[in-house]
């Protein structure tokens, strides 16, 4: 009994390190990837907030072509001449 007990405790020590070395491996990747910072995928709040400026700015110039009186006449001839080509 003696000798399974000396080779029990002989073998703790080791079990042992490889866990600590396995949690230092892990531990220094975490810090490294924390401390590199979020991945730069897609916009912040501040370029949504002039994406969606420039894009109703965009919408209201439409809507300004669209409903002048020159654009929608000439929609209403190209509307007039297709339902009367046929």
């Amino acid at each position: 009994m003696t000798n399974t007990t000396k080779s029990v405790r002989a073998a703790r020590p080791a079990t042992v390190l490889r866990a600590v070395r396995r949690f230092g491996g892990w531990l220094r990747y975490r810090c490294r990837k924390a401390a590199s910072g979020p991945p730069d995928a897609g916009m912040s709040t501040a370029e949504y907030a002039i994406g969606t400026v420039a894009a109703c700015a965009f919408a209201a110039v439409l809507y300004k072509v669209v409903t002048s009186s020159t654009v929608s006449g000439a929609l209403s001839e190209v509307l007039d001449r297709a339902l009367h080509a046929v």
